[in-house]
Formats: C-alpha cells, structure tokens, sequence
C-alpha cells in the first residue's frame, strides 16, 4: 500500500493501484449492464482523484478531508458492489499520514477494518469478500505507519543535524571574535606603547624614535599574520613565546615581570587556553592597571593547571568586559574556571582540571 515519506512522493507509490481492480471484479464476474460498467467506472474515478489527493497533498488537514471523503465512498458502494470494499484497505494505509498519535492511527486501521467486515455482515455478504478486506486493513495499516515514524524520525534527525550545524557555525563565529579581540587588543596596545614612546623620542633621540617606528611597522605586520592565523584556529604559540611577547610588553609600559622560567610542561590544549589567558590579563594590565609590577606562576600538578597572574596596580574591577568574558568562556570550554580578585591590585586565577579529573566532574 502507499508508503509515502512525509516529504516526497515516489513512483511505488501508485504500484499499489493495482489492488482497486477489485472494483471490476464483481462487475466482469456477473452479467452487467452498460449502466453498472458505467457507475463503477465513474465512481473508480472519483476514487482515482482521491488517491492522488492524498499521495499529493502536504496540508494535514486537506489530507484528513480527503481520506473521509474516500471512507464515505466506500460506505456508500459498497452494498452495491462488494468488490468497492477495497477502499477500506486504503484508508487504513493512509491513516498513518493524517494522524501522529499512534493511538490514533490504531484506532483508524481497526476501524476501516471493522466498517469492511461489520457492513459486509450487514449485508450478508460471503466471508470471504469482506474478511480479505478487514484482515488486509492490518498489515497496510501497519506497515504504514511503521515506515511514516520512520521517514518522520529520519526528518527529526535531519533538523537537528541541521541545528548541529548551525550552533557550530555561531560557536566558531564567537571564537573568531574573541580571538581577534585578543590579538588586536594586545598589538594595539603594543603599537600605541611604541608610538608614544617614539613622540617622546622625536626631538631628543631621532635614530631612537625613528628604531620604535621601524618597530611599530614590524609590530602591525606581526599583527596581520595573528589576525590570519586566528581564522584558521592555529594561532597560539605557546606560553613560552607569549611570556617573551608580555616580558617585551610590560616593559615598554614601565612594568616589572616577575617569572620563574623555565616554565613547567603544560597540555597542548591546556597551553593554548592559558596563553590566551595571559595574552588579555597583559592587556589589561597595560591599559587599565597602573601597575609596576606583575608576578606569573605557574603550577602543574595531577589534579590540573593553574595560573595566576598578580599585579600591584589600582584593582576595582566592577564590570567584565569581553575580554574577561573570553577568558572564562574558553576555560569553561576545558572544564575551567576564572577567579579575580581585584582588592589592592588584580590577582587573576585561571585553573583547567586534567582531563581525567574533568571527565570524573561531568555528571553521568
């Protein structure tokens, strides 16, 4: 019978015309007149045009018209040929298409099968019409309505693929965002170091001046290659390269680091979070801290990786900006969190568990 997916029609679906034959069968069986051929060939029609109603149609309620319509002409030929019974069958296949409930859909097949064979008692027709009908509403009904929750299940997977899909695509435009506000943060503040200083220079020291331009140009140039990197996601060096470029920055700035170095071996993804970390605290020290003094460590340890980043600058931090923001999205992205305690200067705390302990913190 018409097994037809919600969302398309097929050719197999009009394979299964061929059991309305029935509705000449009784006709050709027995002597007919030219009127009988006639009416069961005008009511075959009106059959046809509801069929393709249904196969067609993608308006519920349409759909539900139709199949009452093909119901009631059933009902309505049946006494006068037995063969018409087939449209019982049809009607229990299209069940499943006009309702969701399977409840629903149940109590349509029996009923199609229940109208077949309670009629044909009715008018004592031979068991063997109107049982083929009933018992053959079962297994049409049935199937449909296996293959509809499957085409249905099928396009609920497709729409959440789809979802999928379009989350991922927001999660990297929101990564691409925080990054590039990470590395122009930090390079802009860089460059506007270097070039006050330069103001500063012109007069006393050109050659001096003239190196901090020479300096700035090569600075922006870096920062076109960071920019570019970022878009491809690869843009971290490490802490160790971003411990050099902060040592360079703070000291521009008039601002002390204190490190003890080598520094301790750090998972790579690990690694690339906390050197994005410590890219923005920079940053903000530069611009906002007023500080002379900053203090790194570092701690590795089974349990997970800290840093924490100490500067003796004004503190009061009230409101998180987006680079903060940043810092503590991307730590809670490893299972991370961000502490800031900005009483009498600012000490910023980014901790990442290892990965077994993070995986023994989610919850089943």
């Amino acid at each position: 019978m018409p097994q037809r997916p919600p969302e398309r029609v097929r050719a197999v679906d009009f394979i299964w015309l061929c059991y309305s034959i029935y509705f000449f069968a009784v006709p050709a069986q027995q002597p007919s007149s030219v009127a009988v051929w006639l009416t069961a060939a005008l009511l075959y029609l009106c059959f046809l045009v509801l069929y393709v109603g249904l196969v067609f149609t993608h308006r519920l309620r349409t759909k539900r018209l139709l199949l009452a319509s093909l119901a009631l002409l059933g009902l309505a030929y049946y006494p006068f040929n037995p063969g018409s019974g087939v449209v019982f069958i049809y009607c229990a296949a299209f069940a499943p298409l006009v309702a969701e409930s399977i409840p629903i859909v149940i109590a349509l097949i029996v009923a199609s099968a229940a109208a077949s064979a309670a009629e044909g008692l009715a008018l004592h027709f031979s068991p063997w019409i109107w049982g083929i009908f009933a018992f053959f509403s079962f297994p049409a009904g049935i199937g449909n309505l296996f293959w509809t929750l499957h085409a249905r299940s099928r396009i609920r997977l497709g729409l959440a693929q789809e979802q999928i899909e379009h989350l991922a695509q927001v999660a990297e435009r929101e990564r691409i965002a925080r990054d590039l506000h990470d590395v122009l943060g930090h390079t802009l503040s860089l460059i506007v170091l270097k070039s006050e200083l330069a103001g500063r220079l012109l007069h006393s020291n050109p050659q001096q001046a003239q190196r901090e331009i020479a300096e700035v140009e090569n600075t922006a140039r870096a920062a076109l290659g960071e920019v570019r990197e970022t878009i491809r996601g690869y843009r971290s060096e490490g802490l160790a390269a971003e411990l050099a470029r902060a040592r360079a920055t703070l000291s521009l700035a008039g601002v002390s680091l204190e490190c003890a170095e080598p520094l301790p071996r750090v998972e790579p993804v690990a690694e690339s979070v906390l050197a994005l970390v410590l890219r923005e605290s920079i940053t903000n020290i530069v611009r906002h801290a007023r500080a002379t003094r900053c203090r790194l460590i570092l701690s590795v340890d089974p349990r997970g990786t800290a840093l924490r980043i100490e500067d003796d600058g004004r503190g009061g931090i009230e409101h998180e900006g987006n680079g903060l923001r940043g810092m503590r999205e991307r730590l809670a992205t490893l299972g991370g969190r961000l502490a800031i305690d900005s009483r009498g200067g600012t000490r910023l705390t980014a901790e990442i568990p290892a990965p077994a302990a993070a995986a023994q913190a989610q919850p089943a």
